[in-house]
């Protein structure tokens, strides 16, 4: 453990990243979208044109993509244009990405697997509604490895790259929609993060990415969304963005509203969860700089140790039930992946010995309460170091795959864990491998709107790049 403040003292800002953006075919932002479209200077259907235009140019050389809907998204667009009030539509016009793991109405929902069905789906998720229902636009589906599994996105079909340094993996399991909105193809997409599997990817690629915490969006992500540790959530460019679209995903207009806060009581957590996990040296000062900057913006800051006792182990148990449960649910277990199919047979084991129960988390859950007592808001690196490098994983060994995904995200799954908002914010760049490093902001239930709100000082005082560069 650190001592108090050594982190602080000790930081220097991670490698600076310029706010300033790609002239040309940059997409505007969600919001700037939105507020065009409806003050009618923007027409729907060439935004959308546009961002397919993006997608067929860029996507080649990152791998986001499963899908693109070009007739389906230009002929939703047009509706959106003939909508009879537009001033009621938050994302008018605005294109979007979905992780392909939730139902798109007439896709076919894949989850990164071959063992699944045909048959498309025959209506939309809840959370694609919402998009819908607020002008968004689908404009296609993004890659994920098999049933959201591990830290880095690849299937037999492609590997996902981050726009920052294509060697290196976008992360997973949203790695699909943190690289299409990192390498600005679209401006926002969705995701959903069972283990961290949307702060993994923003953080590996340089985006904002938000988990709420649980029931604030609807779920529903494979049997009983990995028993209430997998929540729908955002990837974007900026705060701003990110809060808007939540605020459609969660019906709750507020969250938008990124008035500042004052007073909080920030903990600053750069220890690492185990003893077994090393974490490089400019993670720690990415978390230290958002800490610093949180600081500056008048916040109290205290470094501490968050209390991490039990959950590498109810996350172990947990991590390979849930894929037992989802492989029993496939309609070809026989074409899972190998390195799938050993984690659902451990997990098999898990299921039969009774050794997952409630308990474990209602003791990692009074511990963090009483640590929320005393803090708002708790800083942590998102990840350990940066992401692996981008190859065939699903072709290497379960012990490899589960040893790289435990080794870089260390941090993220406690709050899936207790069900509790965090999310990533982009603070730099690693000089050795030229790929972003990240915070993360965690809170209790009911504080995504201090966090955001917190992000958006952050992302004030310390810009960043929105989207990688050409």
């Amino acid at each position: 453990m650190h001592n108090e403040g050594s982190a602080i003292a000790d930081a220097t800002p991670a490698t600076s990243v310029s706010p300033a953006t790609r002239a040309g075919d940059h997409p505007e932002t969600a919001t700037e979208v939105a507020a065009a479209v409806r003050d009618g200077v923007a027409d729907p259907e060439q935004i959308i044109e546009a961002a397919l235009d993006r997608i067929r140019g860029g996507d080649p050389k990152i791998n986001a993509f499963t899908v693109v809907r070009a007739e389906r998204a230009v002929a939703e667009a047009r509706a959106v244009a003939e909508h009879a009030d537009l001033d009621a539509l938050p994302l008018a016009g605005v294109p979007i990405a979905v992780k392909n793991n939730i139902d798109v109405a007439g896709e076919v929902t894949r989850g990164g697997s071959r063992a699944g069905g045909e048959r498309p789906a025959t209506a939309d998720h809840p959370v694609v509604r919402r998009l819908r229902a607020a002008g968004a636009v689908v404009v296609g589906l993004t890659e994920l490895c098999e049933c959201g599994l591990f830290g880095t996105t690849d299937t037999p079909e492609r590997i996902t790259r981050s726009p920052w340094n294509i060697r290196y993996s976008a992360g997973g399991s949203s790695g699909g929609s943190a690289a299409a909105v990192a390498a600005g193809l679209i401006p926002v997409a969705h995701g959903n993060d069972g283990l961290g599997s949307v702060r993994i990817p923003a953080a590996a690629c340089g985006v904002l990415g938000v988990k709420p915490g649980r029931g604030v969006v609807p779920a529903e992500v494979g049997l009983d969304s990995w028993g209430g540790m997998t929540e729908n959530g955002v990837l974007a460019t900026t705060v701003a963005d990110a809060a808007l679209t939540l605020s459609v995903l969660a019906d709750q207009p507020a969250l938008a509203d990124l008035e500042p806060p004052t007073g909080l009581r920030v903990a600053l957590a750069v220890g690492s969860p185990s003893r077994l996990i090393r974490v490089d040296e400019q993670w720690v000062r990415a978390a230290a700089d958002a800490a610093l900057t949180a600081r500056s913006a008048g916040h109290t800051v205290q470094e501490v140790q968050l209390p991490y006792s039990g959950a590498a182990l109810a996350l172990a148990l947990r991590w390979v039930g849930n894929a037992a449960r989802e492989a029993a649910a496939t309609a070809h277990p026989e074409r899972l992946q190998r390195r799938t199919r050993t984690h659902a047979s451990v997990g098999r084991a898990v299921l039969r010995a009774g050794l997952i129960r409630p308990s474990q988390v209602d003791r990692i859950e009074s511990r963090l309460l009483d640590f929320f007592d005393l803090h708002d808001v708790v800083i942590t690196p998102t990840l350990a170091c940066p992401p692996p490098r981008a190859v065939a994983w699903h072709r290497r060994g379960w012990f490899r795959n589960m040893l790289t995904s435990v080794r870089f995200s260390p941090f993220t799954p406690l709050w899936n864990l207790v069900g509790w908002p965090a999310l990533s914010i982009p603070m730099g760049l690693h000089p050795r491998t030229g790929t972003p490093v990240a915070a993360q902001l965690a809170g209790p239930p009911g504080s995504e709107s201090t966090l955001l709100r917190l992000a958006a000082q952050l992302e004030s005082e310390h810009p960043w790049q929105r989207t990688a560069p050409c």
